[in-house]
């Protein structure tokens, strides 16, 4: 099961790179990543643009994968993130290196079957979002009201772009 061995990866990683003594700094920015994805997941529920797909458990499903995404990889990914980040011009390139990890790990689980796209959405746009995310990221870790106020234009775009049918929300 190739969610438990990703649980484990990142139990390790954030053994070793997580600097828990200053948890809290990183704190509110987890929180603002986990209500951006619980809020994807309620608009786009019936109109999926990707979903996480587990292809030798029936048990699994998008929402348990997702949740333990949402509560337990990536705040560890974005506390390493956050840690570590450089200044001046070395960030292009620190940032441009996790977008490519992020990017290039879900080319390799959408090839083996454990990642769908659906609905317009493709590798592209998941590069695209990549790039997107970790800007968000910092840019609210450093100021949070500002990235509050960039991601509503950000929302209007996405949902601009692949607009569910009204038909199809709750």
């Amino acid at each position: 099961m190739y969610l438990l061995l990703v649980i484990v990866v990142y139990v390790v990683f954030a053994y070793f790179f997580v600097d828990w003594k200053n948890w809290n700094k990183y704190y509110p920015t987890v929180q603002y990543f986990i209500i951006c994805n619980l809020l994807y997941n309620f608009i786009f529920f019936n109109y999926t643009l990707w979903q996480y797909h587990a292809v030798t458990v029936d048990w699994l499903n998008h929402t348990l994968i997702d949740i333990a995404f949402t509560f337990l990889i990536v705040p560890v990914v974005i506390m390493i993130y956050l840690r570590y980040y450089p200044n001046g011009k070395k960030q292009y390139l620190y940032v441009g290196i996790w977008i490519s990890y992020f990017t290039v790990i879900e080319y390799l689980f959408y090839k083996k079957g454990l990642f769908l796209y659906d609905n317009g959405w493709n590798p592209f746009w998941s590069g695209v979002f990549n790039l997107i995310l970790f800007t968000m990221v910092r840019l609210h870790y450093k100021k949070p009201l500002i990235a509050l106020i960039v991601s509503i234009p950000l929302i209007v775009i996405l949902l601009t772009l692949f607009h569910p049918p009204l038909s199809l929300l709750k």
